[in-house]
């Protein structure tokens, strides 16, 4: 037992807990280290009169890949915006008809998005081009975001999924309202 009354996680455990949660790992460690990058360019910046120049590329390509690691997140816990009002006035089984076909264009679509970004990843590592303020590889941005999709698709379909088998009334957002 850990001192504050937690298990330990162990070998099986630690590994279950990285897939299970690896998006919100790396949305964390971005955001730590975005938050305090920026800190440091804002205090070399009002201390110095200079300023990290690359850090705006840096900032900009972090904040992309946290809102595809995010858009993980809430793919697995089905808080994505959608529209419910056709799909709750429907019978049961047009209901679920409609919620497959929602299914298959939300994966169809993120499996277009991750393609693309295959490609944009493989066109960039064989033209050699790099970043504007830091002169690294440009793919080094872009590695992510196939990867990033692919987890998407991943979480959203264990969410279809659960979804299915355990279908259940959606509390409204403001009760009483």
């Amino acid at each position: 037992m850990a001192p504050n009354g937690a298990a330990p996680i162990q070998g099986g455990n630690a590994l279950r807990f990285i897939l299970r949660d690896f998006e919100k790992i790396v949305c964390a460690v971005l955001f730590l280290g975005m938050t305090m990058l920026g800190f440091a360019n804002v205090v070399v910046r009002y201390g110095t009169n200079y300023s990290f120049a690359s850090s705006e590329e840096i900032l900009t390509n972090g904040f992309l890949l946290l809102t595809i690691f995010g858009a993980a997140i809430a793919a697995r816990r089905g808080e994505h915006l959608a529209v419910t009002l056709v799909h709750d006035l429907l019978p049961r089984r047009l209901a679920q008809l409609v919620f497959v076909l929602s299914i298959l264009l939300s994966v169809g679509l993120l499996a277009a998005s991750a393609w693309f970004s295959w490609a944009t990843l493989s066109n960039l590592l064989n033209s050699g081009m790099r970043s504007y303020a830091l002169g690294v590889p440009a793919w080094w941005y872009q590695a992510g975001l196939p990867f990033g999709f692919a987890l998407v698709i991943l979480r959203y379909l264990q969410h279809a999924a659960e979804t299915w088998r355990n279908p259940r009334a959606e509390t409204p957002v403001t009760p009483g309202v």
